[in-house]
């Protein structure tokens, strides 16, 4: 299985809505509203990277009040 935090940018005041909403996307893990540079970081997993790109690009993105994303998979060394 392939790991991947995921970092949300949303429009002001959006975060709660876009934590519930991508928490019940299937392959997201863990889904926090944060504070600092990004307002929610999401903890995803599939089976490949193209079907993490997948999740990112053809689900989570498409929630409504998300302005960027940054995908940072995870490396075991």
């Amino acid at each position: 299985m392939i790991e991947a935090y995921i970092l949300i940018q949303t429009a002001a005041g959006k975060a709660p809505a876009v934590t519930e909403a991508i928490s019940a996307i299937p392959g997201v893990v863990r889904a926090k509203s944060v504070t600092g540079p990004y307002d929610v970081i999401v903890r995803a997993e599939g089976p490949t990277v193209d079907d993490l790109g997948r999740l990112v690009v053809a689900q989570i993105q498409r929630v409504e009040g998300i302005y960027r994303t940054l995908t940072c998979p995870v490396v075991e060394l």
